[in-house]
């Protein structure tokens, strides 16, 4: 079981922008101290709900800060930008880090990014698949050209190969580990093609999880992966964590703090093309979380975690720690995941 802390740098209401990065910050920090096995970092652009809008610059400077734990990214938005940008950036991570560094790439979502950054609807609705093959292309082989629909390049030398370091699945291919967010059948085809492993949602309940997993599983095989790659593939499950001596004071904390932030974080987005969206109901959907995810003392926590593995066979774990909005309570309850929930797991 490898349990690890989901950062997105949420800014609460009366918060400022540095409040939120610093917190964020010393999350990672406290995270490894408390001997927690990673960090992933979320990126978003021109909203309070994430102020972090480079996960790898993030991921950079906490690699550089820590010492052992893994850094990834969940996710670096692969439509806001080239993927040959980001695979030097990745390779140049993985390289100096020692192969702790994790690239996750995602769709995003059709927000007014695709306008600012200029792809348009067309890289977020139909591009996807191609970015995601030029930057494996870019962090698997020495030479690199491109002739499709949205990219088209000469043939160029790649510098720095991430391939010169060890992978970090020995099994798997030199190079930083890539996993893909995953929100439709057709997100997890894609992945399981490339026996990519999947990070799934926070919103996705243990049964939902299990059947894009199982789905994965069909098509990697479908596919021509090996058994052997099929089932050692490391699926990621986002989630939300508060530890508290009593059920119901975890739940009080995440109940007064996070409706706020849902609220003005996701409220704040704007489409591309002003296609209408539905906002879920913030206290409902943070009871729904607290009633899913590792919320409540330590032994409620390491079980509830247990449980998520046996149904879904997913045993690695990116959990929200800052659902609270402070940061002394954030510190205490990294400390209390790495030092309670986490030796109740092994």
């Amino acid at each position: 079981m490898r349990v690890g802390t989901f950062v997105l740098a949420a800014q609460f209401p009366g918060q400022g922008q540095g409040e939120a990065l610093h917190r964020a910050i010393r999350s990672a920090e406290v995270a490894e101290e408390s001997g927690l096995d990673s960090v992933w970092l979320a990126e978003h652009h021109f909203v309070p709900y994430g102020v972090c809008p480079s996960a790898v610059t993030l991921a950079a400077l906490l690699l550089g800060r820590t010492r052992r734990i893994r850094v990834g990214t969940a996710v670096s938005v692969l439509p806001n930008q080239h993927p040959v940008a980001l695979g030097e950036q990745a390779a140049l991570l993985h390289i100096t880090s020692g192969g702790r560094f994790s690239l996750g790439v995602g769709r995003g979502g059709p927000w007014v990014d695709l306008e600012v950054f200029g792809g348009g609807l067309a890289a977020y609705e139909r591009d996807f698949p191609e970015s995601l093959e030029l930057l494996l292309d870019w962090l698997r082989m020495p030479r690199v050209g491109a002739a499709g629909e949205r990219f088209g390049f000469r043939e160029v030398a790649v510098v720095p190969r991430a391939d010169e370091l060890p992978a970090h699945d020995p099994a798997g291919p030199a190079g930083p580990e890539v996993i893909v967010a995953c929100t439709s059948p057709k997100s997890v085809r894609l992945a399981a093609a490339k026996a990519l492993p999947m990070l799934l949602g926070m919103h996705c309940g243990d049964e939902e999880k299990a059947g894009m997993v199982a789905l994965w599983s069909t098509a990697a095989r479908e596919a021509g992966h090996s058994p052997e790659v099929v089932e050692s593939a490391a699926h990621v499950s986002a989630g939300v964590a508060q530890i508290a001596d009593r059920p119901a004071d975890a739940v009080e904390t995440l109940v007064k703090a996070m409706p706020g932030w849902l609220r003005q974080g996701l409220d704040a987005h704007v489409t591309v093309d002003g296609r209408h969206r539905v906002m879920r109901d913030p206290v409902a959907y943070t009871e729904l979380l607290c009633a899913m995810h590792p919320v409540g003392p330590p032994r409620l926590a390491a079980d509830r975690l247990a449980a998520t593995a046996e149904r879904t066979g997913i045993t690695r774990f990116a959990l929200l720690v800052e659902g609270s909005g402070d940061l002394d309570a954030t510190e205490e309850n990294v400390r209390r995941l790495g030092t309670e929930v986490l030796p109740l797991l092994r």
